[in-house]
């Protein structure tokens, strides 16, 4: 009969995330936590999109890829945090498949966008150091807004592929996704075919991607630091350091876990580590890139004085 030959699985509707405990009184501690992480990050990113946007004197190459930057991250972070925050709440862990499909695709997009808006930053700041004589003609307006839009255009791509032959796979071995949010690797050890050319195009493509702009980041800083070595020892110095390292910091904790997660065999089996590592992509950047920008920025930090004085007194 035509019903015997139907394959062993059932089509799955909807996935369940599994967060970070399963006790109830720490499920609302983490989202209590989360939501305060996640207002100080939407307020430190719009303050400086608010700031670079209204101070004539930051529409400036760096500021633009600052503000361009700030307005990711608090997209990025919304994909994540105030849904993990609701199912903790709720005590819910359900996500639809399509809601699932979107987030997927989300992350890998604003993963993709936030390396490559690091990266466009760190040679931003070669230019600007290294030759300030070019620095007017390279990075002029057009060719700033040219970088963005190959940016996000890439992206939308690049998010498409991977979204699209991650869920051609079906899905019969569990519907539990032993993360907080849906991303690719926790999804491919729920697929009961094979995933050995998915996990390779994972990791090809994140080491050509990945790999490439972590090393162009370095190279960048390298270049950079050994131009203001050269710099009479003062304030210039410890200016460029202060701004640079933090910088640094941020760019190899985002990708030392994001390459983790997504570079691992997904016959590995989930573990908590997984789900804490990928805190360090998804949330840690978006947190703390405004405080790196903003705290140490003096030029930032007048523009805020002069608009505050300015609307209040």
């Amino acid at each position: 009969l035509p019903h015997q030959k139907m394959p062993n699985y059932t089509i799955v509707m909807e996935f369940l995330l599994m967060g970070f405990s399963d006790v109830w009184e720490l499920q609302v501690l983490l989202a209590v936590s989360f939501s305060l992480m996640y207002l100080v990050t939407l307020i430190g990113n719009f303050l400086i999109v608010f700031v670079t946007t209204l101070d004539k004197s930051l529409h400036t190459p760096m500021y633009f890829f600052l503000r361009n930057l700030s307005i990711l991250d608090a997209c990025y972070i919304s994909v994540t945090v105030p849904n993990s925050c609701v199912n903790n709440l709720l005590n819910s862990s359900a996500i639809s498949k399509a809601g699932c499909v979107t987030q997927v695709f989300l992350v890998v997009f604003f993963v993709y966008a936030e390396l490559l808006f690091l990266t466009i930053m760190a040679r931003d700041r070669y230019v600007a150091i290294c030759q300030p004589l070019h620095y007017p003609a390279i990075r002029n307006p057009q060719a700033c807004v040219q970088m963005t839009l190959a940016s996000i255009l890439s992206g939308l791509v690049y998010s498409g592929f991977h979204t699209g032959i991650t869920f051609r796979l079906p899905f019969c071995q569990s519907n539990i996704i032993h993360q907080f949010f849906c991303d690719i690797p926790s999804l491919l050890k729920l697929s009961c075919s094979d995933t050995f050319s998915n996990e390779i195009i994972i990791l090809a493509s994140g080491l050509v991607i990945g790999g490439g702009s972590f090393i162009f980041i370095i190279r960048s800083y390298i270049y950079i630091f050994s131009t203001v070595l050269k710099f009479p020892s003062g304030t210039d110095r410890a200016k460029t350091f202060s701004t640079c390292i933090p910088h640094i910091v941020v760019v190899s904790v985002f990708l030392s876990s994001s390459f983790y997660v997504y570079l691992r065999p997904s016959a590995i089996s989930a573990t908590i580590q997984d789900v804490v590592l990928s805190l360090f992509y998804s949330v840690i950047p978006p947190f703390f890139n405004p405080i790196i920008y903003t705290l140490r920025n003096e030029q930032i930090k007048c523009a805020l004085r002069k608009i505050m004085k300015k609307n209040f007194n």
